[in-house]
């Protein structure tokens, strides 16, 4: 069984990965997770932005 565990993407990147590494994580099209993302960004008057930034500290490198 393969260890599936949560990275940044280094093929999926646009900013730091976190999408396509999530993307890959639950093996969806990251262009879904990155509008999803935009969405609730706009949405949660940019709560996004500074959990997009924890994500980019916490989850590691490929």
């Amino acid at each position: 069984m393969k260890d599936k565990r949560l990275i940044k993407s280094f093929s999926n990147r646009m900013i730091s990965g976190v999408c396509g590494g999530i993307g890959e994580y639950f093996n969806i099209d990251p262009t879904v997770i990155r509008l999803i993302w935009a969405i609730l960004t706009f949405c949660g008057f940019g709560s996004g932005i500074l959990i997009y930034i924890i994500a980019a500290i916490v989850i590691p490198e490929q």
